[in-house]
């Protein structure tokens, strides 16, 4: 079976390093995504900076899904694979680009392979939706933490 895609895109007022500070801290996806909790396995610290091979516990509503992060690139890279839920594979790409007026440019992509056959066209649906609030909520917060902190 060929796995299914989406992409996204959003923009931040922030800069990269502020995109890649609240995308890596577990703790703060409840802030600004349609996630209600967040932890990291094992009883690591949701507040500190994750590493590859840290597997992070998110809960929306009564579903909860387990992500391992696959690859970091500092201020520029963020990917992960989901090890639950209704897929045999799920690879998702965060990509933060510095934007040429400013702040950041967020592209939020991924593939997968659904469980359930012929359920893929549901998922890119589902996800591109999703995402994009994602996508969203982290370039909002992002910027918002700037302005608080009075970062450039």
């Amino acid at each position: 079976m060929v796995p299914y895609t989406y992409a996204v895109a959003s923009h931040s007022r922030a800069n990269p390093d502020a995109v890649y500070a609240a995308l890596t801290c577990a703790a703060t996806w409840p802030l600004w995504s349609p996630i209600d909790a967040a932890a990291i396995a094992d009883g690591g610290d949701p507040e500190g900076q994750q590493k590859v091979g840290d597997t992070r516990i998110f809960r929306t509503g009564r579903v909860i899904s387990r992500e391992t992060i696959v690859e970091l690139i500092t201020h520029r890279r963020f990917v992960y694979e989901n090890l639950s839920g209704p897929f045999r594979s799920y690879r998702g790409t965060v990509e933060l680009t510095p934007a040429t007026q400013g702040g950041t440019d967020i592209t939020w992509s991924g593939s997968f392979e659904p469980k359930l056959r012929f359920s893929g066209r549901f998922w890119r649906w589902y996800l591109t939706r999703f995402m994009q609030r994602m996508a969203d909520g982290l370039a909002a917060y992002a910027s918002d933490t700037r302005s608080r902190t009075g970062s450039k």
